[in-house]
C-alpha cells in the first residue's frame, strides 16, 4: 500500500467533493461558524444539497456540526482550514 502526504490526500478530496464544497467551506472560514440556513444563504448552496455535502465535510473531518436547540451549527474545523490552505497553494 502506497503512503499519502497530506497534499495528495486533500487533492484526491477536492476531486471527489462537488463544487458545492468549496463554496460552503469559504463561507465558513469567511463567516464563522452558522447554522444551515445562514450557510445556505451566505454559500449560495440550495438547503437540500447543502445538507448532502456537510454530511460529506463531516465525515472527512473538515466541518463540525453541533446543535443548539433546534439549529444545527455548523463550523470549520482545524483540518478543514488546513484543507482550505493547501487547496489554495495549489492553485
Amino acid at each position: 500500500m502506497t503512503e499519502l502526504t497530506m497534499k495528495q490526500y486533500f487533492k484526491e478530496v477536492n476531486n471527489r467533493l462537488p463544487v458545492e464544497a468549496e463554496r460552503v467551506l469559504r463561507a465558513l472560514i469567511d463567516e464563522g461558524k452558522m447554522n444551515k440556513e445562514e450557510l445556505s444563504l451566505t454559500a449560495k448552496v440550495k438547503r437540500a444539497v447543502l445538507d448532502h455535502v456537510v454530511m460529506q465535510l463531516f465525515a472527512l473531518g473538515l466541518v463540525e456540526v453541533t446543535s443548539e436547540g433546534k439549529s444545527k451549527i455548523c463550523s470549520l474545523t482545524k483540518l478543514g482550514e488546513d484543507y482550505l490552505q493547501l487547496m489554495k497553494e495549489a492553485i
